[in-house]
């Protein structure tokens, strides 16, 4: 059998071993979670009304643990080198991701039982950047953003930084109603994952495959999971820090440069592209609460996800909805990054994204004047 076809099944098979590791572990959190009554409550600033785990995260680290080392050294016993790295190459990257991802599941995990101030997780998401950044994983180039191309490593290193906290806590901020985070990541997986293979980049695909795979059962019940029946679950902080990670390594690792030095600057566009919708409400949000004169840092109900429910939406078309913005979004620059520059495609996100927040807040007008008693419950975020 040739490598190519080689590689493609060992892919596949960590894959499918990522599922299924997910469908045997996901009831048992649920099962443990009930047993020791471990729930996330609700209170004003939440969506859900009942009672439910917020554990699910728990699932996601040992299984992509799992599934890497299975597929790897199996892959490593039967077969030729899986990409143009060495072993000792790629396993001291995998090495360091690994040890940052520990890092984050232990602080989310932490924050999940007892509750971890946001200084501290901050602190743990720098440390484990500082781990990324070892690895030599940062930007060495704006891929043409405002005519700038190659950066020099003083710049690139503390922007790296600032990247992989900024996408981490994206992730972790979208994590609002229900198959959102991990509806998005999906899409963000599935789309780095082909890159990522076209790239011959084979470990860091599985990577992605294999985070794919467990989120896939998770999401399933997430979203139709009942929860007065015991069979819906939240991913917790230990989930969302967990994916955010692994997202940031994955985008910053496409936008390198393409083994033999070819620019790298179309995938880091399209790489962005499939975290363009956490990565602008951040930004929004963040923006919002200064100019309201309140901590940036502390939580309140104005993200996409809040707005569009004060339209009147209910949660599975918000989730739609904003599927189909990352979506949109992800295929609109594909074909932009053929035809105009890279400063270009930005303006014309960010006149898109304004646009879309204009409207939501025309809709949000119109259906507080009918129906006052339901925005009323919003209020705290429509200030």
């Amino acid at each position: 059998m040739n490598p190519g076809a080689l590689n493609l099944i060992f892919l596949a098979g960590g894959f499918v071993m990522a599922i299924l590791l997910g469908m045997l572990i996901i009831p048992n959190i649920l099962l443990i979670s009930y047993k020791k009554q471990l729930f996330d409550l609700p209170d004003g600033r939440k969506v859900h009304t009942t009672p439910v785990p917020r554990l699910g995260g728990l699932s996601f680290f040992p299984v992509i643990l799992i599934t890497m080392a299975l597929n790897i050294g199996f892959r490593y016993m039967t077969g030729p080198a899986l990409d143009e790295l060495t072993l000792s190459r790629t396993g001291v990257i995998l090495l360091f991701i690994l040890a940052g991802l520990m890092m984050l599941y232990l602080v989310g995990e932490a924050d999940d039982l007892v509750g971890v101030g946001y200084k501290v997780k901050f602190i743990i998401q720098i440390l484990a950047s500082s781990l990324m950044i070892l690895t030599g994983t940062w930007l060495h180039s704006l891929g043409g953003l405002f005519g700038i191309h190659e950066i020099p490593d003083w710049i690139g290193i503390p922007l790296s930084l600032v990247i992989v906290v900024y996408i981490t806590n994206a992730i972790n901020l979208i994590d609002g109603i229900d198959g959102l985070a991990s509806g998005l990541c999906c899409i963000s997986l599935a789309v780095l994952s082909v890159m990522l293979i076209y790239r011959h980049e084979y470990v860091h695909a599985l990577l992605s495959l294999s985070t794919l795979g467990v989120i896939i059962p998770f999401w399933f019940y997430n979203v139709f999971g009942n929860a007065r029946q015991g069979h819906k679950l939240f991913m917790g902080d230990a989930g969302s820090l967990t994916l955010g990670y692994i997202l940031s390594f994955l985008v910053l690792r496409l936008s390198s440069p393409v083994h033999g030095g070819e620019d790298a600057s179309r995938d880091m566009i399209i790489a962005f592209s499939t975290l363009i919708v956490p990565l602008f409400d951040v930004v929004r949000v963040v923006v919002h609460r200064v100019r309201k004169g309140r901590n940036p840092f502390l939580p309140d109900k104005n993200h996409i996800h809040h707005k569009l429910l004060r339209t009147g939406m209910r949660n599975r078309y918000v989730l739609m909805s904003i599927i189909g913005i990352v979506i949109f979004f992800i295929g609109l620059n594909i074909l932009l990054t053929s035809c105009i520059s890279t400063t270009a495609i930005v303006i014309v996100d960010v006149v898109i994204w304004t646009a879309l927040q204009l409207g939501i807040n025309w809709r949000i007008k119109i259906y507080a004047k009918d129906h006052p008693e339901a925005a009323s419950s919003y209020v705290e975020g429509a200030k």
